[in-house]
């Protein structure tokens, strides 16, 4: 049965040749490049703003630091009594806290030598809050507050707040400066800095200033954050539809067109505008195109097949008929002997048609079962001659193998069994066509990567205008005198399929003598050599 060659029109070398920075697929990488644009887009964002938040946080240390150092400073100069032992005049340092004014969004606070609360800029009672008050607090008198230094937390009502202020003001106490951010009296995050107020080596205090306005700044960056945020839902909602635009749905009609195909019994899927697409989705439709029109072409033959069986079985079952109905109305024994043989021979030309039928029939399953391997062709057409050396009876034409004059094997890839039925369909072939006496010459050499196989005979030749069509099925001119019913036409046919099958070819020549008339037919099969 003959198949349909289909030629691919995939273009690996083309895709491989597409450079990109991204790893994968055409359609991978877009997929890949959408999903992570609304990513990196958010997270451009979040490290643009974190860079902002640290930046405005040390500048307001900074700044702190620099306002606190001054006001200690002058605190020193103005506040220090006493010699040789100084201390600090703790009303008189809050006086001077109290005349350096703060800006509404930071407080001062003022601790004597033993962590003592001597000042606090929240005790001024002309100061005017713009913004909306926190719960009020009762004013504690210098000598009822206090901090515990060794870390039980202060003697007023207890708060974390309170506590991180004294293990901040303990450290200072020790003659660092501290910065940092911690929480506040109320639970809010403070920028606080706490300088030791120092006379030469002795600390006389602490001064706390703190900026409670940190959970504003971080407030900002959250809302300043919210565009970065819409911009990478929207670019994520964008790229979903796009890929369901480009994937989901052309997939979605794929599908489609295959269910099509199914129930309305229809021979192939017709996508144009999806075969035009330069990715993978265009390489799928157009592969499933190729494979639906492989599929319908072989239908095709597989019906011409089916109509060509039925014609040829039906002459020899025919003539089978007519012999045997006139069989019993012939008296005459020599009629009676003739329409015997003609029944033998229908027979005979029956049973060649069936089993050459059934092998046509498996060659698609044989060709498909059974992978491709290395085969050393001078091997194979030395033991095919070799059986017909070894099987031949008197008369029959000898098969001579004509070995390559190469010490190299000569090896194709391909299935063995097939391969070989095509040497032995063609071998055949030439033996049915010689005269009695002649002689079958199989050849074999290598040319241009091809291993080329010559089977000649001594036969009348083929007619230049049937070089092409001996290789059709059923085809089946033989010249006067050839033996009726030994061939069934489709031993050639056969031949070329399995050919063409392994990628290679194969053709009919005529051999002329010297005299430049038709010496024989010479069949010529050309293979693809295996790589080494």
């Amino acid at each position: 049965m003959a198949s349909a060659t289909v030629t691919a029109k995939s273009e690996p070398d083309r895709r491989r040749s597409r450079g990109s920075w991204l790893p994968g697929t055409r359609l991978g990488r877009l997929i890949i490049a959408l999903n992570l644009l609304g990513l990196v887009i958010l997270i451009g964002g979040a490290l643009v703003l974190n860079e902002l938040r640290r930046g405005l946080v040390g500048a307001r240390i900074d700044s702190l630091t620099t306002q606190g150092e001054l006001i200690a400073t002058i605190i020193d100069r103005a506040a220090t009594i006493g010699e040789p032992e100084p201390s600090m005049d703790g009303q008189y340092a809050a006086e001077i806290l109290q005349m350096l004014s703060n800006p509404r969004s930071q407080r001062a606070r003022l601790f004597d030598a033993e962590g003592r609360l001597i000042a606090d800029s929240d005790w001024v009672a002309d100061r005017v809050e713009w913004k909306t008050l926190p719960p009020a607090r009762q004013r504690v008198d210098p000598g009822t507050f206090s901090l515990d230094l060794q870390g039980r937390g202060p003697t007023a009502p207890k708060a974390s707040g309170e506590a991180g202020l004294a293990r901040e003001v303990a450290k200072a106490l020790k003659g660092d400066h501290q910065a940092g951010m911690r929480v506040g009296d109320h639970g809010a995050r403070v920028v606080s800095v706490s300088i030791p107020i120092q006379h030469v080596q002795a600390v006389l205090g602490v001064l706390t200033l703190e900026a409670s306005d940190v959970d504003e700044i971080i407030a900002r960056e959250r809302a300043a954050l919210i565009p970065f945020a819409l911009i990478a839902v929207s670019v994520t909602l964008i790229s979903s539809l796009l890929l369901n635009r480009l994937i989901a749905q052309p997939v979605r009609r794929l599908a489609r067109a295959a269910d099509s195909v199914r129930l309305s019994r229809a021979r192939a899927i017709s996508l144009p505008d999806l075969a035009k697409r330069d990715d993978e989705l265009g390489d799928l439709t157009r592969s499933l195109e190729d494979m639906t029109h492989a599929l319908s072409e072989r239908m095709d033959a597989i019906e011409s097949f089916a109509a060509d069986v039925a014609h040829e079985i039906r002459n020899p079952l025919t003539s089978i008929r007519s012999a045997l109905e006139t069989l019993d109305l012939v008296t005459d024994p020599a009629a009676r002997e003739r329409l015997t043989r003609i029944l033998h021979q229908d027979i005979q030309r029956l049973d060649r048609l069936i089993t050459d039928i059934s092998n046509a029939s498996r060659l698609d399953a044989e060709l498909s079962r059974e992978s491709p391997r290395p085969l050393d062709v001078g091997r194979l057409l030395s033991d095919v001659a070799g059986l017909y050396q070894e099987t031949a009876k008197p008369g029959d034409i000898d098969v001579r193998f004509v070995p390559a004059d190469t010490l190299e094997p000569i090896r194709v890839s391909g299935r063995e069994g097939p391969v070989g039925q095509v040497f032995r369909n063609l071998i055949d072939n030439a033996r049915s066509f010689s005269r009695p006496g002649g002689e079958v010459r199989v050849g074999l050499q290598a040319s241009r990567g091809q291993a080329v196989v010559t089977i000649d005979d001594d036969g009348p030749g083929i007619p230049e205008e049937n070089l092409e069509t001996v290789f059709q099925r059923f085809y089946t001119s033989r010249p006067k005198g050839a033996a009726f019913g030994g061939n069934s036409g489709l031993g050639l046919s056969i031949a070329r399929q399995i050919t063409e099958a392994h990628g290679g070819i194969i053709r009919a020549e005529n051999r002329t003598g010297p005299d430049g008339e038709v010496a024989g037919a010479r069949f010529v099969v050309s293979l693809p050599q295996a790589r080494s």
